[in-house]
């Protein structure tokens, strides 16, 4: 079998296994409390990512955190109590298959973001993307026109979108590190935050068998699939592992109406149509990048959370030869145009 069609069944490997999320949280949610499933969720993928790296030869060798990122290390670690924690409140209130479109919103957030904060520009067509998945998250978020009110669970879950959102664009700091480290460290801490936060609030240790299905599904959802995609984007690229990523909410949305007691109405539908209109606008946006690649050189970075990965693509062209350092302020080059900046995942 060739190896960019291994590849391939990585990238949907790995995106398949962040879908199943959504529904089984749902599930596991009937028997653990909230803050403290976030809390096992991360703790399952820190220490599941801290045993793989101590058997992978790649990450052994890998670039450490040092005291320069502990910034942005501490903000993503914060960023990633309250996400989860958020999330899965909402889920409580709102189906899964909802939340997992929602989940799309996160490409709003983290856009705007890096447009007003960090200046990037943002193509045409992604513009039109997050105008679409805007106009879908409200769809599915609104109660009904006689109500003029928004449902709380998805409103909850649009607020754990935009902390990914913040998050990603610090995590954009650390993407030369070492992946296994990142996700070990934000997997750990955040874990024990919200833990902290759940005790704190009154909340419950799950029985022993609840707590080691959350903990696997969070080394599975998101430990792993982080591992899948980072092995799929070796030999298919940043650009094209994207692409194929970005079909995890649709699986979710299908793994979800699996689950007793699912359902959706004709909002749902809505939102999903326009839900797939914007993602095959960021795939095309996405693939054309990739294509420019034979006349314009390409840094790549890619960053996660949980077990979601975005690819970062800047377009720089040079007027003189530059050495990498560890981030974009240590490149050290003159660029003679502004650099487009890409966003895309699921």
């Amino acid at each position: 079998m060739k190896t960019k069609h291994i590849a391939t069944g990585f990238a949907l490997l790995a995106a398949a296994l962040y879908a199943l999320n959504m529904p089984l949280s749902k599930l596991l949610l009937s028997h653990v409390q909230p803050t403290m499933m976030a809390a096992f969720l991360y703790l399952g993928a820190g220490v599941g990512l801290f045993f793989y790296s101590l058997c992978s030869k790649t990450e052994r060798n890998a670039a450490r955190l040092t005291k320069a990122e502990l910034p942005y290390t501490l903000a993503m670690i914060v960023l990633d109590i309250a996400a989860p924690v958020l999330l899965m409140f909402g889920l409580r209130l709102t189906g899964s298959a909802n939340a997992s479109l929602l989940n799309n919103f996160e490409i709003v957030a983290t856009s705007a973001i890096a447009f007003f904060a960090f200046r990037e520009l943002l193509s045409r067509r992604l513009t039109l993307a997050i105008c679409l998945v805007t106009v879908a998250s409200i769809t599915l978020s609104f109660e009904g026109a006689g109500s003029f009110r928004f449902n709380t669970g998805s409103l909850l879950v649009l607020c754990a979108a935009c902390c990914w959102g913040l998050e990603n664009n610090c995590t954009r700091k650390l993407s030369s590190k070492s992946s296994a480290q990142i996700t070990t460290v934000k997997g750990i801490f955040s874990g024990l935050g919200s833990l902290v936060i759940a005790l704190c609030i009154g909340e419950r240790f799950p029985g022993l068998p609840w707590l080691v299905g959350v903990m696997a599904l969070g080394f599975v959802a998101y430990g792993l699939s982080i591992h899948f995609y980072i092995k799929a984007q070796k030999d298919l690229g940043a650009a094209k592992t994207s692409a194929y990523y970005s079909i995890a909410p649709f699986l979710g949305v299908i793994f979800s109406l699996f689950l007793p007691g699912e359902k959706v109405d004709i909002r749902f539908f809505i939102g999903l149509g326009i839900m797939v209109i914007a993602t095959v606008l960021m795939i095309k946006d996405t693939i054309s990048l990739q294509h420019d690649h034979e006349h314009q050189h390409i840094h790549t970075h890619a960053h996660s959370h949980g077990g979601m990965v975005h690819s970062h693509q800047h377009i720089h062209r040079h007027t003189h030869s530059h050495i990498h350092g560890q981030d974009e302020s240590a490149h050290g080059h003159d660029h003679t145009e502004p650099m487009p900046h890409d966003h895309s995942h699921d």
